[in-house]
């Protein structure tokens, strides 16, 4: 890493809950490529042998343990109390990073002080030349709350032939690898820990443009996911997990105009889905969706108070990475399988600055 970017104090940072086959397997690579980085292993009270196992084979790690699991969100914001860095990376452990992955987005970080969180590329472990589903090249969300990526719609998930190598403004940048200025971390409040695991960095990201603060992808920085590392993709748990947090964050975060009339249709559309599992002999996922939403009246109140917490856009057309169509609609009724295929849709490019200030301009495709 050059001097230049030492000027950034960098600390990678890998929750741990009973993952020690995924630090055995991925722990040389991020040693190996991130020269000038802090490295640390933060355990979420594991049950395991992670920590014996750390302190034998890997002893110039830093590790914290935390007292609790308390899932992605509290595990992150349990250990970032306790680290003092300039750039966070918060890592997931079944992540394989390559070399120079840290440089570029640094770089950026430098050049745009506007951008609070950048996310590299993911690629599948398994599937070296396809992206991966968690974030793929940069998140981006429809106007009723469905998260997708330049890359991956739903479950449809494209091969990189370079389509999306631009580095761009985002909507939401992934937490399985989430670079993030450790001061818009704490300002913003960290992660919400009502969300446990799944869509929090969403969140996260949501409120950073609530609070006029940018998210990017540096597509030039690539790392490769195996993805399912802590909760498999079938599990009727992230089924729960997925259509809660979903409720949790538009709830917090819709902009006032047409808040009731979204969160209807939004509420509408897991009913339906919730019903397409029961005919389809699901029935455990059928109960994980009743289940969410009862959840989510029951946190009503806490969910008030952190809507008020920050004032809110009166529109999505201040923010960026919002598709104003619905996303469902375009891919289950009109076939688009494709980021590049869907109707009206806008990436804000990032350009190099125009002078030292860090001024930069944009362009709207």
């Amino acid at each position: 890493m050059s001097l230049e970017f030492q000027i950034l104090k960098t600390a990678v940072v890998i929750l741990n809950y009973n993952g020690k086959h995924w630090l055995e397997k991925f722990l040389p690579s991020v040693l190996e490529h991130s020269s000038g980085a802090e490295i640390w292993v933060a355990d979420n009270a594991s049950t395991d042998d992670s920590i014996d196992f750390l302190h034998q084979s890997f002893p110039e790690v830093n590790l914290l343990v935390n007292a609790r699991n308390g899932g992605y969100a509290g595990g992150y914001n349990d250990a970032l109390k306790e680290i003092e860095a300039e750039v966070y990376v918060l890592l997931n452990s079944d992540i394989e990073v390559t070399k120079n992955w840290i440089p570029p987005i640094l770089e950026t970080f430098k050049n745009h002080p506007e951008i609070a969180a950048i996310q590299p590329k993911i690629r599948s472990h398994a599937l070296k030349d396809h992206f991966e589903h968690a974030g793929a090249s940069g998140g981006y969300i429809d106007f009723l709350g469905f998260p997708f990526c330049r890359g991956r719609l739903f479950h449809k998930v494209e091969t990189d032939l370079g389509q999306y190598e631009n580095p761009s403004y985002v909507f939401w940048a992934t937490g399985a690898c989430l670079f993030i200025r450790s001061k818009d971390f704490h300002e913003i409040g960290g992660l919400d820990e009502l969300f446990f695991a799944h869509m929090e960095e969403i969140d996260l990201c949501w409120r950073l443009q609530r609070k006029g603060r940018k998210s990017a992808v540096v597509p030039s920085s690539m790392v490769y996911h195996v993805g399912g590392g802590t909760l498999n993709t079938l599990s009727p748990r992230k089924t729960f997990l997925n259509f809660r947090n979903n409720l949790f964050m538009l709830y917090k975060n819709l902009p006032k105009k047409g808040f009731k009339r979204l969160m209807f249709i939004r509420l509408s559309l897991d009913g339906i889905a919730g019903v397409k599992f029961l005919i389809g002999m699901q029935p455990r996922h059928f109960l994980a969706v009743l289940r969410a939403h009862g959840e989510f009246y029951k946190n009503l109140k806490a969910l008030k108070v952190s809507r008020k917490a920050i004032p809110h856009h009166p529109s999505f057309d201040q923010m960026e990475g919002i598709y104003m169509k619905s996303v469902v609609a375009q891919f289950f009724l009109f076939g688009k399988r494709k980021f590049s295929d869907l109707p009206e849709i806008k990436t804000n490019l990032l350009e190099k600055p125009l002078n030292q200030e860090g001024k930069n301009s944009v362009r709207s495709h």
